[in-house]
């Protein structure tokens, strides 16, 4: 039999306690499980019964610790991968793991904070904008359009948003519901920040009419594009 060198007997020792601090916060996230929550969040698509807040507290207390962000994200489980974006440090992440991640999502809130916590944050944005932008799987797709939205709003220079408004009047009346929402967020900003746009943007949001009859709760702004739009220009 092979002994057990000093080094190995260390690496099984912090193993073993990260396998216990995994075992810990799950079962604290378990605890923490509200079926009001859940109900509320299923009707959203999220398949978890964690309130935010609460899970936010949680990850205030942990901090940044991208190991056991590597291990919750692991699970699968929803909540876990919530916290795990919290606790993470966005310029650790390879190309290739992001890539990944963004497949791995699963739900529209661990997708949502994946691209606003994470890669917005990331050195490898860009790339993969360009990458996703143009994937055949809409979900990646509209992260890819959450990113040029992004752009179009801090960093313009050198996208054609003549363009941009050419796909979206083509395809955003079609696309399935993420894409589109994301296309459509794509053509407020435009028509919100850039004056010479905006007619054209507007026109093209009286067009379509995605999302006009959405649901708007008192005093939030409509999603629909040119009342969205007209909003945040009177601002």
């Amino acid at each position: 039999m092979t002994a057990t060198t000093p080094t190995e007997t260390v690496a099984q020792t912090v193993a073993q306690t990260m396998a216990q601090t995994v075992a810990g916060v799950m079962a604290e996230l378990a605890a923490l499980e509200d079926p009001k929550a859940r109900q509320v969040n299923e009707k959203h698509g999220d398949d978890h019964g964690v309130n935010l807040g609460k899970l936010r507290a949680v990850a205030k207390r942990l901090k940044t610790q991208h190991e056991l962000a590597l291990r919750l994200w692991e699970t699968g489980d929803t909540a876990a991968k919530l916290l795990a974006l919290l606790i993470c440090r966005p310029k650790a992440f390879g190309r290739d793991e992001l890539d990944l991640m963004i497949r791995q999502a699963g739900t529209p809130k661990v997708h949502d904070w994946l691209v606003n916590y994470v890669v917005k944050k990331s050195p490898h944005a860009e790339e993969l904008r360009l990458a996703w932008f143009a994937d055949p799987d809409p979900v990646v797709a509209s992260a890819g359009w959450a990113l040029t939205t992004e752009r179009v709003a801090k960093k313009p220079a050198g996208l054609d948003l003549p363009g941009l408004l050419d796909v979206i009047e083509a395809e955003m009346k079609d696309a399935p519901d993420r894409l589109q929402w994301a296309m459509n967020h794509c053509l407020a900003q435009i028509g919100i920040d850039h004056a010479e746009h905006r007619a054209r943007a507007i026109d093209i949001g009286e067009r379509l009419e995605v999302l006009k009859d959405y649901p708007t709760s008192p005093g939030c702004t409509s999603p629909f594009a040119p009342i969205w739009i007209t909003e945040m220009v009177r601002r």
